[in-house]
């Protein structure tokens, strides 16, 4: 049976820093964040992305679509999904409908050029879950999503995927075998480093390509060497 998504109350809607407010230090992290991730891809070229965590909680869908906006003020065209098709966010942080997504496209009712949506910001296009499914696992495992993949690769120049956490599903273990690189975010004074750990394990043994880890929510006082030039 597909689960009706409820609408979204006001704590759960999220601003994009990088867009309002791309001067500020924090977009400057994660223009240095694209930075880093273009490094670690110098002799080939980033096409997929995929961004998890090792529990609930720890901002990984915040960061994944603060990174989607920096790429596409790069100049790139950049499609950001929501791959977490469990407890979708991504049509609540754009304030959009989630009508039809992922999971339409993944059963064949929509093509990914119906399920695609475009957005304010230029250059960066969407695509939320779609109702949620049964089987989840089964889906990003399906051969329809590895035709997707090669769909989008060939019609944007990235694909970000915003993926459940890698300790409560098999999801994510599932998407890093797919994509180019993948990246784990963790929270400061809140994820544990046993459960960061554990989540590497898996990602490895899934053959998934961890290029790096973000720290998420780290106090900023601590950081001020580090802001300087930002402001």
């Amino acid at each position: 049976m597909w689960k009706k998504q409820r609408k979204p109350s006001r704590h759960q809607a999220r601003t994009l820093i990088t867009d309002l407010n791309p001067k500020s230090p924090i977009a400057e992290q994660f223009r240095t964040i694209r930075t880093n991730i273009n490094f670690s891809f110098v002799d080939t070229d980033m096409e997929t992305l995929m961004v998890t965590s090792s529990g609930p909680s720890e901002g990984k869908s915040s960061i994944t679509a603060n990174l989607a906006v920096v790429f596409a003020q790069q100049g790139k065209s950049v499609l950001l999904i929501d791959a977490d098709l469990r407890k979708p966010t991504l049509h609540y942080t754009l304030r959009t409908n989630n009508t039809v997504g992922l999971s339409s496209c993944l059963v064949g009712t929509q093509t990914l050029e119906e399920t695609v949506q475009t957005t304010a910001i230029d250059n960066l296009y969407a695509m939320t879950s779609g109702p949620i499914p049964p089987n989840p696992s089964e889906l990003l495992g399906s051969r329809a999503m590895r035709k997707l993949i090669h769909d989008a690769r060939a019609k944007y120049d990235v694909v970000i995927f915003d993926t459940p956490p890698v300790l409560a599903v098999t999801d994510a273990q599932i998407l890093s075998n797919l994509c180019d690189g993948t990246i784990l975010v963790v929270r400061h004074k809140q994820t544990d480093i046993e459960q960061a750990k554990r989540a590497k394990e898996l990602l490895d043994k899934a053959e998934g390509k961890l290029i790096g880890t973000v720290l998420n929510d780290m106090n900023k006082q601590k950081q001020n060497y580090y802001y300087y030039y930002g402001d």
